[in-house]
């Protein structure tokens, strides 16, 4: 086996609720438009058929309670509070109860996004990646293990920006619910132990600036916050 050029980078790992052990991140799995009433504010038509998918690199992780600069080439820089699923076994084309088997725990996930840049790429019809996927855009609390809190289908997720709410909703509006987005996601990929798939935002999406603080939660779950700082 050739040397690396340079060392490798070391495993990207999330914090577990409660264990000295980490869960380290293998790939992050996002789900596009899955509360009716943000696909509206986004101005599209709601597809109830079939969940659609971003990535983010696993490296673009933040913890909770971090403070991350203002991103470069954006001017609107908008927070997107979510339900993130952390996959502890693999799986490969799994359906039913078989589907939550997968799943090892739950954490409260900020979605960062660099709206003009998505709208600009949907625009021309071309990929997301410069809205999404860029660094320290995948905000995760704790994981917190589905043994001790189950499979949360119902409960309230809600954000807050400098203690104003912008967000308020209920896990039981999901169109694809955590079941069902590993049933599909899992004809397309073998997942493994290790994936993370946040499963979407609801309505109140908006912009922040440097010097902002962002809170959320999400009932039985936890709790998020991140601290907005100035550009680099």
């Amino acid at each position: 086996m050739s040397q690396p050029l340079f060392p490798a980078q070391p495993p990207v790992v999330a914090a577990v609720r409660g264990r000295a052990e980490g869960f380290p991140i293998r790939r992050i799995f996002c789900v596009g438009r899955n509360y009716e009433a943000h696909a509206k504010e986004m101005g599209v038509a709601v597809d109830r058929e079939a969940p659609f998918y971003f990535t983010k690199a696993a490296e673009h992780y933040v913890p909770s309670g971090s403070t991350v600069p203002y991103p470069p080439g954006t001017s609107n820089y908008h927070y997107e509070m979510e339900l993130v699923a952390a996959i502890g076994k693999p799986g490969f084309r799994v359906a039913g109860p078989e589907a939550l088997d997968l799943v090892f725990g739950y954490a409260c996930g900020l979605d960062m996004t660099r709206r003009d840049l998505q709208f600009a790429a949907r625009e021309h019809r071309r990929p997301w990646d410069l809205g999404k996927d860029f660094e320290q855009s995948a905000v995760l609390t704790d994981i917190v293990p589905a043994t001790d809190i189950g499979h949360p289908r119902a409960g309230r997720i809600e954000l807050r920006v400098n203690g104003e709410t912008k967000q308020s909703s209920d896990l039981s509006l999901l169109i694809h619910d955590v079941a069902a987005v590993i049933t599909h996601l899992s004809r397309y990929y073998h997942l493994q132990a290790g994936d993370l798939i946040y499963t979407g935002t609801p309505e109140g999406v908006g912009p922040i600036v440097a010097g902002d603080t962002i809170e959320g939660s999400i009932e039985a779950v936890g709790t998020i916050a991140l601290n907005i700082g100035q550009p680099e």
